[in-house]
């Protein structure tokens, strides 16, 4: 197994075995070394291995409690299941037998004996043991890493109230929810609770509820979006932690994902105070606290992926009454690279942005879809592209070259496309309908009577058909100065004959289009920084009146200048609700499912300047308006 052919027997015992026949992961890491040991285990995967064999390897303890009859049915999962030595033991309830009992148990970090609780998600027989565990063990903080369903299943059952109750009762505490933060990858819920000591007397606490809602089962999230959540989480618990509260972190079972956010928390911790990590060593203390944490190799890998993303990119915000200052530090070249901090900054993101293989993005290559592609080097992955769902003939696909991207505050708020061909304007309209888009961004003005460029709107008063069963009716328009609008109706016809025999009804849509005119071809920026600004104002007030739904970004080819649109959308969200800049994230993330987003330095500079010019110009009339 040692000498699988990946690398010679000798290295794997020099580098990973030391002189006593220990795995060296049981060193600390210092930082300066952190990035090279990672690169060591990329280039050498079976490092990896070697290293989560033996950290899962370690002696079990006796689970009596956990295993008994009364109490088997309130374990989710057999594999993830509190030893007895450091379970959390609930105060007995009077008559009922093995109440003391909740699969949950206290888990060390790296810095602080039980500084966590670790327990698996509510069931409808568990949830009263979860708020008594909340209410007897003073926690300030809930970290949830799953969704309530997912896959088909029920992973862990809503636990507060939704937003149309008021509070509810579980045993003999009433729960609310007094405020909720809606992010792309998370929420952030501040809860009180509420015990009757007395016949009229009570006792009431708060606590906050950090949800992360983008992390499937079975899968990794993305490294930037956990080490936003973790940071949030650490700004507001860390002012909040009274007396030694324990932090209650759970998933569906309470094992993989609550493993892996522990590994980071802990090891972030770690380095704050003493400038390591220690990855192996810490699993190892998971393992020895609780069955099943860190279950897969490959969360093992993504703990240190998120660990040197850390390492690399650190925190990249910076409080929005420091950009003007922030901006000039920027554009100071560094004396010993010749770089200034736009081109380092940029640098990183391009060298951690994921490539996809021919593979990752199969259904653009195939045969009946290639020519849709103005250019079939980019072309969206399967995992991130919007599949139409309207059926428009046998000669039609699901496929259109276009890709999400997520916002500040709602996941997959934007879809990126390219100017429709001759031959997919039907697509373009089936995609705006199937997904109930709210407003289209159009981001060019191709030259008229283009043949590369064709309309694919009603440019007169008249309707117009597109495709066989989309037909576009113009309501109304109105024309500024650098920005034009119209309001469409869109009218679909059903054509299928199983849908016409369930009696399936396609009622029309009303969407808003915004062309920006002073972005001509061939030029990386527009003539007008204020007037793009004032198109992204205007789409936002029109998306406020009729509900949100995802906007269409449209450039000539799908890729310059909508990661602008998108990056900068989401940068004045974070000024907006946080008071924060972070443009470095925002141009990461539009860059994860379609890499070819910002694709060079003007584009990425540009992103501040718009920034600065709606701070400058916009921040202060917006708030008052708002409020």
């Amino acid at each position: 197994m040692l000498n699988s052919g990946l690398l010679p027997l000798y290295f794997i015992i020099r580098f990973a075995v030391g002189p006593n026949g220990v795995i060296s992961g049981d060193k600390k890491i210092p930082k300066e070394c952190f990035v090279k040991h990672c690169d060591q285990r990329r280039k050498y995967p079976v490092l990896y291995k070697l290293e989560f064999q033996a950290a899962v390897k370690v002696e079990t303890h006796s689970c009596r409690h956990a295993t008994k009859p009364n109490n088997k049915e309130k374990n989710q999962n057999p594999k993830c299941i509190a030893y007895d030595y450091n379970r959390v033991v609930l105060d007995q309830l009077p008559d009922v037998p093995d109440s003391d009992y909740i699969n949950a148990s206290y888990v060390d970090s790296l810095l602080k004996p039980n500084a966590y609780i670790v327990t698996q998600g509510p069931t409808e027989n568990t949830v009263n043991d979860f708020w008594r565990m909340i209410w007897q063990e003073n926690a300030c903080c809930i970290v949830m890493l799953t969704k309530t369903f997912d896959f088909i299943k029920v992973m862990c059952i809503q636990y507060w109230p939704s937003a149309k109750v008021n509070s509810e009762n579980y045993g003999d505490l009433n729960i609310s929810v007094l405020h909720e933060e809606e992010l792309a990858n998370f929420h952030i819920r501040t809860i009180q609770v509420v015990k009757k000591q007395g016949t009229n007397e009570e006792e009431t606490r708060t606590l906050l509820q950090f949800h992360y809602t983008e992390w499937p089962c079975h899968t990794c999230p993305f490294s930037n979006a956990i080490l936003e959540f973790r940071r949030r989480m650490r700004a507001v618990v860390g002012s909040r932690l009274q007396h030694d509260s324990p932090i209650v972190v759970h998933c569906n079972d309470g094992g993989g994902r609550s493993g892996v956010y522990l590994s980071i928390d802990a090891n972030l911790e770690l380095a704050e105070e003493e400038d390591c990590y220690d990855v192996f060593g810490y699993l190892k203390t998971l393992r020895q606290s609780r069955k099943g944490m860190v279950e897969t190799l490959n969360q093992y890998k993504f703990i240190y992926d998120t660990l040197e993303e850390f390492v690399l990119c650190g925190f990249s915000w910076f409080p929005v009454k420091e950009l003007s200052q922030k901006l000039k530090q920027k554009s100071m070249k560094d004396p010993e690279t010749k770089l200034n901090e736009y081109q380092r900054e940029y640098q990183v993101i391009c060298k951690m942005t994921p490539r996809f293989t021919i593979g990752d993005c199969a259904g653009g290559h195939r045969g009946d879809n290639r020519e849709k592609n103005r250019d079939v080097l980019i072309v969206p992955p399967d995992n991130f592209r919007p599949y139409l769902t309207s059926f428009q003939g046998n000669t039609f696909t699901d496929y259109i070259n276009a890709v999400f991207v997520d916002g500040y505050t709602k996941p997959r708020e934007y879809i990126v496309t390219e100017w429709p061909i001759k031959h997919t304007p039907g697509d373009f309209w089936s995609l705006v309908y199937d997904y109930e888009c709210s407003a289209v961004v159009v981001l060019c003005l191709p030259p008229r009577d283009s043949q590369q460029y064709p309309p694919f709107w009603p440019e007169g008063r008249h309707s117009k058909k597109y495709g066989p069963v989309f037909t576009i009716d113009h309501i109304s328009h109105n024309h500024y100065a650098n920005i034009k609008t119209w309001l469409f109706r869109i009218n679909k016809k059903i054509v299928s004959l199983t849908e016409l025999m369930a009696g399936v009804k396609a009622p029309p849509r009303t969407v808003q289009l915004f062309q920006l005119t002073c972005w001509p071809m061939g030029h990386r920026v527009p003539t007008s920084t204020n007037s793009l600004v004032e198109l992204m104002n205007m789409v936002e007030r029109w998306r406020q009146r009729i509900d949100y739904g995802p906007v269409v970004v449209v450039s000539h080819d799908g890729r310059g200048r909508c990661g602008v649109y998108c990056s900068a959308n989401a940068c004045i969200e974070q000024v907006i609700q946080h008071g924060e800049v972070d443009v470095f994230q925002a141009v990461k993330t539009v860059r994860r499912h379609r890499p070819q987003l910002i694709e060079n330095m003007t584009e990425y500079k540009y992103c501040y300047d718009l920034v600065l010019h709606y701070v400058l110009h916009y921040l202060n009339k917006d708030q008052k308006e708002k409020k």
